[in-house]
């Protein structure tokens, strides 16, 4: 997804374009990884120095209920990232330091069981976490 994209949803959907949303979707569309809100609230405290965890917390909870953003759980804490923009099935490499994806093109489901009796998937999330090459000098 990207920057322009996201500000059509929240258009589509009659959400309010403000600064705030703009300056959060676009830090998304930069960073490309997972980013915690206490990350967000500090990329945008130099312009905007009151801004709330309860409002980066909001604006978050709405990009991801439009489908803009992807969420995960790291280190018990929840951590929000642009929604692929690519449409095939896949799942991702996440590192636990910089919180950058790679995209896995194989799904472990496939060799497992299909499509189950008596069960129709409509969804699964599949994860897997370790260090990218520049972080796991960092984590022997």
């Amino acid at each position: 997804m990207t920057a322009e994209q996201a500000l059509q949803v929240l258009k589509e959907h009659g959400y309010k374009y403000t600064g705030k949303r703009e300056e959060m979707i676009r830090i998304f569309a930069k960073e490309k990884r997972y980013l915690s809100a206490r990350d967000m609230l500090e990329y945008m405290q130099m312009e905007y120095p009151a801004l709330s965890f309860d409002t980066v917390y909001r604006n978050l909870t709405l990009f991801t209920d439009l489908d803009i953003l992807e969420v995960t759980e790291l280190g018990g804490e929840r951590k929000y990232r642009f929604r692929c923009s690519t449409e095939d099935h896949h799942h991702h490499l996440i590192c636990l330091s910089c919180g950058k994806t790679r995209h896995i093109r194989s799904c472990p489901l496939d060799g497992m069981f299909g499509e189950p009796d008596g069960f129709t998937i409509t969804g699964h999330k599949f994860e897997i976490y370790g260090y990218c090459s520049q972080c796991e000098e960092a984590h022997p």
